[in-house]
């Protein structure tokens, strides 16, 4: 443990870490500055909380996005306008994400500002505050910190941050962080989230006969709910009844995927026959923190009537178009478990059909199945999107989290069934590509009993490739299953399956992580289905070293959920709404 500084009083930025490390918070990431470089020092000398220096501030704030999903909180720390600018569209992605965090920006003293003074990362104009005010667009929280204000700013910031479960944002002039804070004891922070007990019960006679109308119940679970601290009580739901569930894109992995009742992602178009008869046509669907979004609902070719049945937003819950104010997610969520498991069920009300477990994805595969037993010819086999995703699927172990980022990698590790325990996390409604790179090195820092499986295309690994100088720097040994397709294959299929502009520079990937400093790396290039079998078994008995698989597949071949809803449309080729 390091040993705290020497400084007899408490400082602003003392104060905020110790308030971060409350909420769980051991590791602030962000780049050196010459603005934030006193302030850097009592990071360093924090006893709880580690600086993580990245390649950009970019790369810092998808990382603390990825610590935020693992942790339950995070933080970046950045130096006075280029420094935050290069940060912001990664927070922008935590705000719509609904991923809580908190960027701390380092700029000019008071005394600067006062002065109006033209100082480098600014404007020249002597405005101080235009970054806070584009800052603003993207954080549910903002504030300018002074001496007089900064302990409860912060405070303030933070306690929004909670109940929001977005990212907040504090300016904070260096001289006001290095300045003393008076002592005194810190109120709580809570996550907790205020319910109108008459709302709720209310709900629950509304629930309750609609439970009882209904002849089939499914339920359909998206990311919201883990944001909102709620798995716990979707669980009990699910188990109450032994109840029909699929997930969407953002949710994959907030229910036990290999329960029974599991039946496999719901995509609209995208999605299995079965998985989309079940849904679609249940006579109630309860949606449990859904978004519906075009990337999770394949382009909106869902089905079903979105004012219709049961849906549970984070702090409100509506039955069949009826709105319950302040009855939060996690308290409906127990609502309905008491309902269908409880006494209830006695009384007339319908459980969730048997009949509707029969539904059960027909692509998924049980985790422990390699996709060798498939009995295939395969040594001379080219490789295809669908043996690639069914044989990653296959090597998915329980204690694995795995970060896939947008375009065919999402599409096609969605699609796979994971074993009880693995973690999944990608950003499919921002949807900025290369964003899963550094949210790796986060979520590894944040649960290092973890081993990390990233999976990312060509192309967006050339935009963050310079983190993986950071994952070998903190010696992390992640599997890296690289997808090299030429190209932006998503983006093929959407439009210009030929053209120039969906083309990018073939890069020397064998040669990457020794370049960026990975020690010792294993790196494997498979083209055909038995190569690829042959390292997947590989990298998952090596654990002690860096592992990058290099796949190739056709630059027009895509994951077979962008199949099926390629062939429901007129032109076969693109998925564009």
């Amino acid at each position: 443990m390091k040993p705290r500084s020497s400084k007899p009083t408490k400082t602003v930025i003392d104060y905020a870490l110790d308030r971060l490390h409350s909420l769980g918070v051991g590791h602030v990431f962000g780049v050196a500055g010459d603005y934030n470089l006193p302030v850097l020092d009592h990071v360093h000398a924090h006893p709880e909380v580690k600086w993580i220096g990245t390649a950009s501030e970019l790369g810092a704030a998808y990382a603390a996005d990825g610590y935020s999903r693992t942790r339950g909180f995070g933080a970046l720390l950045t130096t006075f306008g280029v420094g935050e600018l290069s940060a912001i569209n990664g927070v922008a992605g935590s705000y719509a994400e609904r991923v809580p965090l908190l960027h701390i920006v380092v700029g000019p003293t008071q005394a600067s500002e006062h002065a109006g003074l033209v100082a480098h990362h600014t404007m020249g104009d002597g405005d101080f505050d235009r970054f806070a005010r584009a800052h603003r667009q993207v954080v549910c929280a903002d504030a300018v910190l002074r001496p007089s204000n900064a302990v409860t700013e912060i405070d303030r910031i933070l306690a929004i941050c909670l109940r929001e479960s977005r990212p907040g944002y504090l300016r904070v002039p260096r001289d006001v962080a290095l300045s003393a804070v008076p002592s005194h004891e810190p109120p709580a922070l809570s996550r907790e989230w205020a319910v109108d007990h008459d709302n709720l019960e209310a709900f629950r006679r509304a629930a309750g006969t609609r439970l009882a109308a209904a002849d089939t119940v499914v339920v359909l679970a998206d990311f919201l709910v883990d944001r909102f601290k709620a798995r716990a009580e979707l669980a009990d739901l699910l188990q109450a009844g032994t109840v029909p569930h699929a997930v969407l894109v953002a949710g994959k992995t907030v229910v036990d995927e290999s329960a029974s009742g599991f039946l496999g992602l719901y995509a609209g178009a995208m999605s299995t026959k079965r998985v989309r008869a079940a849904v679609d046509k249940a006579d109630l669907l309860i949606r449990a923190g859904v978004l519906l979004a075009d990337m999770s609902t394949g382009k909106f070719t869902h089905r079903f009537d979105p004012d219709a049945g049961i849906d549970l937003g984070p702090f409100s819950a509506r039955v069949d178009g009826v709105t319950f104010p302040n009855v939060p997610l996690a308290a409906a969520l127990a609502v309905l478990a008491d309902l269908i498991g409880g006494p209830a069920k006695t009384q007339g009300r319908a459980a969730p059909p048997r009949k509707a477990h029969s539904a059960l994805s027909a692509t998924s595969t049980p985790y422990d199945a390699p996709a060798h037993r498939l009995g295939l010819c395969r040594s001379l086999r080219p490789l295809t999107q669908s043996y690639l995703w069914e044989a990653v699927g296959g090597v998915i172990r329980p204690d694995h989290i795995v970060v896939a980022d947008n375009g065919t990698s999402l599409l096609g590790v969605t699609d796979r069934r994971f074993p009880s325990g693995a973690k999944f996390i990608a950003q499919p409604l921002w949807a900025s590509i290369g964003y899963s790179l550094p949210a790796l090195l986060g979520a590894q820092l944040a649960d290092p009993y973890r081993r990390g499986v990233l999976i990312i295309g060509d192309g967006a690994a050339q935009m963050t490739v310079q983190e993986l100088g950071t994952i070998a720097r903190h010696r992390l040994k992640p599997i890296v299953i690289l997808v090299n397709n030429h190209g932006y294959t998503i983006e093929r299929i959407t439009h210009g399956l030929r053209a120039e502009y969906n083309d990018i520079s073939h890069w020397r990937w064998s040669k990457m992580p020794s370049a960026l400093g990975v020690s010792q790396p294993l790196i494997m290039k498979v083209r055909t289905q038995a190569a690829l079998d042959r390292a997947l078994a590989r990298a998952t008995a090596t654990t002690h070293r860096f592992v990058l698989i290099e796949v190739f597949t056709s630059r027009f071949d895509v994951p077979p959920a962008l199949k099926r809803i390629a062939l429901k449309r007129p032109d076969k080729a693109r998925w564009v709404a």
